[in-house]
């Protein structure tokens, strides 16, 4: 597997495990609980990704498929374009300046608000789920030039970006919203 490829299913494989030592860190009673009424709660955070992964499956299968009719050699070195590169530095892990925090802060579109409350074992095991799926379709673009795909954000369908940045954006993205759900009920916050 390509040493690229390979990267993106261990974040992916590191983001699943993480969740499930916060999951087993934390008592039940906080884990659909604000500490603030500003911030999501831990369930909300996995909720949020949940609904992301499911808006980005049909993506990245519709991308794999073009890939494999497009054939060709994969690049030596996967890149992502311009605009896949600066998302996925925006949608990634936050900087860990409070002032950049601040600034890099991205207001959720409504569609990717979670609502309600559901168990912790049912969104534990839907991630799971999703997470096996993205990561299934990551290894199978191994081999594939996925820099000569572009895939419309779920986000906004006018944002495009190649297939490669699309797949460099997601365990990023949950590693930010893991790493949001950790700080909920760090010590001193509740």
């Amino acid at each position: 597997m390509h040493p690229q490829i390979a990267s993106i299913v261990e974040q992916f494989e590191e983001a699943q495990a993480r969740l499930h030592r916060l999951a087993a860190s934390l008592p039940e009673d906080r884990w659909a609980r604000r500490a603030d009424p500003e911030r999501w709660s831990v369930a909300e955070c996995v909720a949020h990704l949940n609904l992301t992964s499911e808006a980005f499956l049909p993506q990245l299968r519709d991308g794999v498929a073009r890939a494999r009719e497009l054939g060709g050699p994969a690049p030596r070195r996967y890149r992502r374009d311009p605009l896949g590169w600066l998302i996925a530095r925006a949608a990634g892990p936050p900087p860990r300046s409070a002032v950049l925090r601040r600034l890099t802060r991205v207001k959720t579109t409504p569609a990717f608000v979670p609502r309600g409350e559901r168990p912790r074992e049912e969104l534990i095991a839907e991630f799971d789920r999703l997470q096996a799926d993205q990561i299934a379709l990551t290894r199978e673009a191994d081999g594939l030039p996925l820099q000569r795909i572009r895939v419309p954000s779920p986000f906004a369908e006018r944002v495009r970006y190649n297939l490669y940045a699309c797949l460099t954006i997601l365990p990023g993205h949950q590693q930010r919203h893991l790493e949001q759900a950790e700080e909920v009920w760090r010590p001193g916050r509740g």
